[in-house]
């Protein structure tokens, strides 16, 4: 802590909102298939609701598929459930312990959305970085109400601060666009 404002702490809460964004922006469908997209599936199994990761592998075999294979023969009903009550939008293929889901062709209006969620992810990071900017100007601010730091060094923290925080938004916004190409490629 360099009196009054913690950086490694700002670094670290600035770098959990690119991790989050990027955890969103993983989830959502583009034209390939991804293992990320069933994440956010639970599964109700063993009397409990669990992440479809901890009942079946999740593989890509090809681009447009996904293959998930469940480990318990008697949960395969359940994932299969868990797949298509998911909203996702997928029709799982049943096939012994093995669900292969095929990843229909994106339409126009589909890709349009998920730019639009994409963009919403992207602004909800942005407001973390800012949370965390704010977080640190003021204890700037109170370390130099309280005579811990000078005017010029609150004023070289609070520029510091702000440099980091353009930095991540900078991150936000090439990572947005990334995914953003990624979606409208046909």
């Amino acid at each position: 802590m360099t009196n009054g404002v913690d950086f490694t702490d700002i670094q670290r809460r600035m770098d959990g909102a690119i991790n989050a964004f990027k955890h969103d922006l993983a989830s959502l469908r583009t034209g390939r298939a991804s293992a990320n997209l069933l994440d956010p599936i639970q599964v109700q199994a063993y009397g409990s609701n669990m992440p479809i990761t901890q009942v079946a592998t999740v593989t890509v075999p090809e681009p447009r598929m996904i293959s998930v294979s469940v480990w318990d023969k008697q949960m395969v009903g359940a994932v299969d459930r868990a797949i298509r009550e998911s909203n996702l939008g997928f029709n799982p293929i049943v096939d012994g312990t093995t669900l292969r889901i095929p990843l229909p062709e994106l339409n126009e209006q589909r890709r349009k959305e998920l730019a639009k969620i994409a963009h919403q992810y992207a602004e909800n990071a942005r407001v973390a970085a800012r949370h965390v900017r704010r977080d640190g100007i003021d204890s700037s601010k109170k370390a130099e109400k309280d005579g811990e730091i000078s005017q010029d060094d609150a004023r070289v923290q609070a520029d510091r601060i702000q440099k980091i925080t353009d930095d991540t938004i900078a991150l936000i916004d090439k990572l947005l666009s990334e995914k953003e190409a990624e979606i409208m490629q046909v």
